[in-house]
């Protein structure tokens, strides 16, 4: 039988870490404050590294892990919200530094779910164009559109990237079993990144965009905990399988009391919660790769484990994947 599989993961993070402290060297916050209400000890942050530098080194692993080779590559999906630039996109950047040239390649913007969208996007078109080999990667410099003067939002973000190969081969092995992907427009402005200004000889007036991070706390916790309850819930309703046969939960890394708020919601072992949000901070759409390399660094997943990931992000966006590994 042909499944689609996660054959290789791999992430990297740039060298330079901000602890609470260094922050509160240029904003007015200390490490209680910012551990109690977040959860975050430290983040990391890029010097000189941009997305594509980021993207291409989780993927050179991914690929070194998977035993693919780049020149065997068919897709190349990157979900990120601070690209390098609007064109060329980061996908057709790290196309170009790892010598992929059998690829299609595209960014798709869904902030901190991007990752899981690019799942089920690769998922689909590997299906209906006959893919055999897809790489997916999430990678975000954040701090190009962090706001250092504000204290409730630059506490909170952090730099680096993840990325896996998809395969497409007969196996035992069940892989991406099934998707949830939703958003809620609606609420768009509680969370954003402003683009580029209005500049024609046509425009009266000024139109000047906020070009860095704006959030709505509130409003985003408030949606991310019920986002996570409704996406794992409705994930498995249409499965025979239910939320004991699930070993780990790999949650978006935002802020350790929705993860808390989610668990209990769930009525559920916040254990079950994989968390390393203390020290790499909210790195959006690369979160999830980066806490799924971690786990198997570690030798946490077994063959056979049934895993969930879950995403709530910007858009405002929310998705689930249930995977067995």
């Amino acid at each position: 039988m042909s499944n689609i599989r996660i054959a290789g993961i791999g992430a990297y993070l740039p060298s330079m870490v901000v602890t609470n402290k260094k922050i509160s060297e240029f904003v007015e916050t200390d490490d209680e404050w910012i551990v109690e209400r977040t959860g975050i000890k430290e983040r990391r942050i890029s010097q000189e590294e941009d997305t594509s530098d980021v993207a291409v080194k989780a993927a050179k692993l991914a690929l070194e892990r998977s035993n693919i080779k780049a020149e065997d590559i068919e897709l190349i999906i990157v979900a990120t919200v601070s690209p390098d630039m609007f064109i060329p996109s980061v996908a057709c950047i790290v196309q170009n530094k790892l010598n992929a040239d059998k690829a299609a390649c595209f960014d798709i913007n869904v902030a901190c779910s991007g990752f899981l969208y690019g799942i089920e996007i690769a998922k689909s078109m590997m299906k209906s164009m006959n893919y055999k080999n897809s790489l997916i990667i999430g990678a975000e410099v954040l701090s190009k559109v962090t706001d250092w003067t504000d204290r409730e939002t630059c506490i909170l973000f952090g730099d680096g990237g993840g990325a896996i190969v998809l395969t497409n081969e007969e196996s035992e092995e069940k892989g991406i079993i099934k998707s949830y992907l939703r958003s809620n427009g609606r609420k768009g402005d509680a969370l954003t990144i402003g683009a580029a200004d209005f500049n024609n000889p046509f425009v009266k007036g000024e139109k000047e965009r906020r070009r860095l991070i704006k959030m709505n706390g509130r409003e985003v916790f408030k949606f991310a905990t019920s986002a996570i309850v409704e996406a794992i819930y409705e994930l498995l309703k249409e499965t025979d399988i239910v939320l004991d046969e699930i070993k780990y939960i790999v949650s978006h890394q935002a802020n350790y009391r929705i993860i808390k708020s989610a668990a209990n919601k769930l009525d559920i072992d916040e254990k079950k919660f994989y968390i390393n949000l203390d020290r790499f901070g909210n790195t959006s759409s690369a979160s999830i790769p980066i806490v799924l390399n971690e786990m198997h660094e570690k030798n946490l997943i077994k063959k056979g484990d049934k895993f969930i990931l879950v995403a709530f992000g910007g858009g405002l966006t929310y998705a689930s994947t249930l995977v067995e590994w």
